[in-house]
């Protein structure tokens, strides 16, 4: 689920049932886009197109049928039947039933399909934030790495280019030899300066990760 407009999907024949589904919605910014899909379908539900499923159930048959098929895909739903169940509203696993037992199941089904909306979206925003985290984790794990290996990299690089220097000045040597080892003091001076942008870069952030710091203290200072 990402964050844009969520999908509704409709498994309906009726176009009664689907007009009374996006009816339940106000008209907002968080109304939800809707797609409808016959229910002779629904057997082969993509939990990736949509996420959450109204179903439109009118016999008992078609109750189960829709139950089946939506608790395998594993995604939100909402059934409405009409069969003889004890309560208004009751769930098993991620299908939620209501039943169509006065003219009011449309205000709620936009109540309880909205709450389950905003839960996806809930849930989705920390999975993304963990994400994120996770990623700037290793990335920082990286950069540290990268920043105590660059003294021993940076040591090494100036060994290379002072043979290649020697080499250069050598007497007699061959002419292949000698592009050889300009080309290995051109590499060596190349990756001195990556490692030099790379300490830049580090005083940077350095730079920047104090004045955060002072930042922060000034605000709550302010605050207080």
């Amino acid at each position: 689920m990402n964050l844009h407009r969520p999908t509704v999907l409709i498994l309906s024949s009726d176009p009664a049932f689907a007009r009374a589904v996006t009816e339940a919605w106000p008209r907002n910014a968080e109304t939800p886009e809707f797609t409808l899909l016959e229910e002779d379908l629904s057997r082969d539900l993509r939990r990736d197109t949509y996420d959450l499923a109204v179903a439109d159930a009118r016999s008992p048959q078609k109750r189960e049928a829709f139950t089946e098929a939506l608790t395998a895909a594993g995604k939100p739903a909402i059934v409405i039947h009409s069969d003889d169940l004890q309560s208004l509203c009751s769930t098993h696993g991620p299908v939620v039933w209501l039943h169509r037992e006065s003219e009011s199941w449309p205000a709620l089904l936009g109540l309880v399909g909205r709450e389950i909306l905003r839960r996806c979206q809930s849930e989705f925003r920390s999975r993304e934030s963990e994400r994120i985290r996770a990623a700037a984790q290793a990335e920082a794990t990286l950069g540290r790495y990268m920043a105590e290996m660059r003294h021993t990299t940076s040591n090494a690089l100036t060994s290379i280019l002072g043979n290649a220097e020697l080499l250069l000045l050598e007497p007699g040597l061959p002419a292949t030899v000698m592009a050889q080892a300009d080309t290995i003091r051109n590499m060596a001076l190349r990756l001195h300066e990556v490692f030099q942008r790379f300490s830049s870069i580090e005083k940077e952030l350095n730079v920047a990760a104090r004045e955060s710091v002072k930042e922060t203290a000034n605000s709550r200072a302010a605050t207080a």
